[in-house]
């Protein structure tokens, strides 16, 4: 299997990994309140929102890495490609 086709797969391996964690903090984030909680009866509500914002906080992370090594892989394909693009040329 050449080398640009095994790029390729891992590519999309993580490419859409990287759309599933984006997802999931959309999905997470739709649920998060921008709203003070002051009464004593709404506290429960003040801990649900405090574990969305912990459980977003996880995942920015990996976006940022999958996002960057995404990026970088796909400038890595796109590189090689033009490179036998060139070669055969001559």
């Amino acid at each position: 299997m050449p080398l640009m086709s095994i790029l390729l797969i891992v590519w999309g391996v993580l490419t859409a990994i990287l759309v599933i964690l984006i997802i999931y903090r959309s999905m997470l984030t739709m649920r998060e309140d921008d709203q003070l909680f002051l009464d004593q009866s709404e506290s429960h509500m003040e801990k649900e929102q405090q574990e969305i914002i912990a459980r977003v906080q996880k995942v920015t992370l990996p976006v940022q890495i999958l996002g960057g090594v995404s990026g970088l892989l796909i400038l890595i394909i796109a590189g090689m490609w033009v490179y036998e693009g060139l070669t055969r040329v001559q």
